[in-house]
C-alpha cells in the first residue's frame, strides 16, 4: 500500500483541492453573514474557472503516484496550511474585487463598502495566519528533508514576498488606518503574488519545489 496523501500530487489535483478550499471557506465562514448574490456568484465562478483550467490548457489529469520527496507527513502540515492560506486571501481578493467593481451601491445584491472592508479584513487575517503556518512548517520540512531551513528557492522566495505583502496590508490597516480603494488594490496585488507563487514559479522558474 502506498503513502496515503491528499489530492496534491500534481497541478491538476492541487487546482481541484484549491477549489474545494475556496468553496469551504465561503460556505462555512462567509456565506451566512454576507448574504448577497454577487459574492456567491463570484465565488462559484472562481471555483468553476479553477476546475476549467485543466480542460482549457489540456493539462494531464491522469492519477500519478506521489514522488518520493513528497512522501512525508509534512505534506499534510505544510501544503494544506498553504492552501488554507490561499483560500483565505482568495476570499479577500473576491471581496476586494467587488469593492472595486462598484462603490456606494449597497443593497441585497451589492454590499456596502463597510461590509466589504470588514469581510476582506477577516478573510486576510485568517489567510495570513495559515500562510505564516505554511512558511513555518515548510522551513521545518526543509530542515528534515534537506538539512537546512531556508535555501532561497524560487518558491520559498515568492512565498516570502507574498507573506510580506499581506503583512504590509495588515500593518497599513491596523497601524496606519488605511481604508478604501488602496487597500482593495493591495489585496488584489497580494493575490496576484499568490497566483504567481502557486502557478508561475512551477512553470517559469526551476527549483526544489518543481513538482507540478
Amino acid at each position: 500500500m502506498g503513502f496515503p496523501y491528499p489530492p496534491l500530487a500534481n497541478m491538476y489535483e492541487s487546482l481541484v483541492f484549491f477549489s474545494w478550499v475556496l468553496s469551504l471557506f465561503y460556505l462555512f465562514f462567509f456565506s451566512r453573514k454576507y448574504k448577497w448574490g454577487l459574492f456567491g456568484f463570484l465565488s462559484s465562478l472562481f471555483c468553476s474557472l479553477l476546475l476549467l483550467i485543466p480542460l482549457l490548457v489540456g493539462m494531464d489529469r491522469s492519477p500519478k503516484p506521489l514522488v518520493p520527496a513528497l512522501q512525508s507527513f509534512w505534506l499534510y502540515l505544510h501544503v494544506i496550511t498553504c492552501f488554507l492560506g490561499y483560500g483565505g486571501v482568495g476570499i479577500g481578493f473576491l471581496l476586494s474585487l467587488i469593492y472595486l467593481l462598484g462603490k456606494n451601491k449597497g443593497g441585497h445584491f451589492w454590499p456596502s463598502e463597510e461590509i466589504l472592508e470588514e469581510g476582506t479584513y477577516k478573510a486576510i487575517v485568517l489567510g495570513f495566519l495559515f500562510l505564516t503556518l505554511g512558511i513555518i512548517t515548510g522551513a521545518a520540512w526543509a530542515h528534515y528533508a534537506w538539512g537546512r531551513y531556508w535555501a532561497w528557492d524560487p518558491k520559498e522566495t515568492w512565498s516570502l514576498i507574498t507573506w510580506l505583502i499581506y503583512a504590509g496590508w495588515l500593518h497599513a490597516r491596523l497601524m496606519r488606518g488605511w481604508r478604501g480603494k488602496r487597500m482593495a488594490m493591495l489585496s488584489v496585488i497580494g493575490f496576484a503574488s499568490v497566483i504567481f507563487t502557486y502557478v508561475g514559479v512551477n512553470y517559469l522558474l526551476s527549483g526544489l519545489h518543481s513538482y507540478g
